[in-house]
């Protein structure tokens, strides 16, 4: 099977490397060579810039893991020519476009995964399994905290020139930091209203480098969304307050703590030994294999992107209007 890859920026040169350890090596790289990354690694790997001409290799399957404004360009054509596609996440950074990726995908007969890695964290699926088992009763509130300081993620570059930190390129912290709006969906439901303020203070960047957002969901579950690029140390949490119980993830060491009110006891899960970060990738690419080969089905699908995109614009536009935005 022929791949395809577009942005060999670091999440794209991650996927390039998983792919290899699972075995592909018919791969294509579209790009506009002005990664900051050495290109050791891709030596010998046919390169095109120019996206028609990468398309007429043919590939089965596109990656796309050029900066966010971006992602259409390419998503676009390559559903039109009928390949399956690998988004990463947030879908795009406005909702101009969606509607005809959509179409692009009827017509081309491909399958699309979005690239929330967190649907495969397993302490967070397991959170799942034991709030929708009603293990927990009935999920009350919850809270979500992810601080993290934006310079150290990619030490390599000027960070202000990255696309999480440009307009342009469809950065700010409430799109780049998306993961919480599609796996709150996962565990919770559907969001039906949302309130949202957001600042810049810490970088003085041109986008908000911190959010607030309150969230109420359909089933009226109630909670809160903190986001941030100027924590150190990092922090990554979640609460969840039910009527029998609660329950705190934590991605830090990936533990799973639950109580239970009715037996007055703590189980703690962890991740199965050895696991790491890449684990995450490693198994969302498996799983992209295996939508491909037509044995699965898409864990986090067109739709599951979709909505989350318009969480985040939504908060976007609260924070902009000052007003409360709902969603239903």
């Amino acid at each position: 099977m022929k791949f395809m890859i577009a942005g060999l920026g670091s999440i794209g040169r991650r996927h390039f490397r998983n792919l290899l350890a699972l075995g592909e090596r018919d791969i294509l790289l579209y790009r506009t060579q002005r990664s900051s990354l050495p290109d050791d690694e891709l030596v010998g790997f046919p390169v095109e810039t120019d996206l028609q001409a990468a398309l007429a290799h043919n590939p089965q399957a596109v990656i796309i893991s050029n900066p966010t404004s971006l992602h259409l360009e390419v998503a676009i054509p390559a559903a039109e020519a009928g390949c399956s596609i690998l988004l990463e996440k947030p879908v795009s950074h406005s909702m101009e476009d969606v509607e005809t990726l959509e179409q692009a995908l009827q017509r081309g007969g491909g399958k699309i995964l979005v690239g929330f890695q967190f649907r495969f964290h397993p302490t967070l699926r397991k959170a799942a399994e034991l709030i929708h088992s009603g293990r927990l009763g009935k999920p009350l509130s919850v809270h979500v905290h992810w601080g993290e300081y934006l310079p150290d993620w990619h030490p390599w570059e000027d960070f202000r020139q990255g696309y999480s930190a440009r307009t342009d390129l469809g950065g700010g912290v409430v799109l780049t930091l998306s993961h919480p709006l599609d796996y709150l969906r996962f565990l919770l439901g559907e969001v039906g209203s949302l309130w949202a303020f957001t600042s810049s203070q810490g970088f003085g960047l041109p986008v908000e480098d911190t959010a607030e957002i309150g969230l109420r969901f359909s089933s009226g579950v109630i909670g809160s969304l903190h986001l941030d690029y100027n924590q150190r140390p990092q922090a990554h949490y979640l609460e969840i307050t039910a009527t029998r119980g609660s329950l705190r993830w934590d991605n830090s060491d990936g533990s799973l703590d639950v109580y239970d009110a009715d037996k007055k006891t703590r189980q703690n899960f962890m991740p199965p030994v050895g696991f790491e970060r890449n684990k995450l990738f490693m198994d969302e690419m498996s799983h992209f294999l295996s939508v491909l080969r037509s044995e699965s089905e898409p864990l986090c699908s067109w739709q599951d992107g979709k909505q989350a995109l318009r969480l985040a614009l939504a908060a976007l536009q609260s924070a902009g209007q000052g007003r409360l935005v709902e969603l239903e």
